[in-house]
């Protein structure tokens, strides 16, 4: 990640259609969700919706996979953190408690899954 990157990554999240179908496909990580589905739930013009899906997936947040006549739209979770990660690579300067809190809220939302034991 660049800062090139950085900035084609935050171009794509700076207009609400799209950063609301990015956050959107977060929450339905890890199945994803056809263009359709979020263009329906989101109530945007299918048409609109692919544009903005792929100026995502050209910016490194999204990626896609066919599963039968679909498309599958999934949010990029290493695009996301290689953004975010370019921005903290350099951040406290040493100084550990500065950056504590920020550290503390990007910690996992979740507990990774287990694995069922057979």
């Amino acid at each position: 990640m660049d800062a090139h990157d950085t900035i084609a990554a935050f171009a794509a999240l700076a207009q609400p259609t799209r950063l609301d179908a990015f956050r959107f496909l977060v929450k339905h990580e890890p199945d994803g969700l056809p263009a359709g589905e979020v263009a329906r739930l989101l109530n945007v013009p299918h048409n609109t919706m692919s544009t903005h899906l792929a100026q995502l997936q050209r910016a490194g947040l999204v990626t896609t996979r066919r599963q039968s006549r679909s498309i599958i739209y999934r949010a990029d979770l290493d695009g996301l953190r290689r953004v975010v990660s370019f921005l903290l690579k350099d951040c406290c300067a040493g100084h550990p408690d500065v950056c504590a809190p920020l550290v503390a809220d990007l910690a996992p939302c979740c507990s990774p899954r287990e694995e069922s034991r057979a």
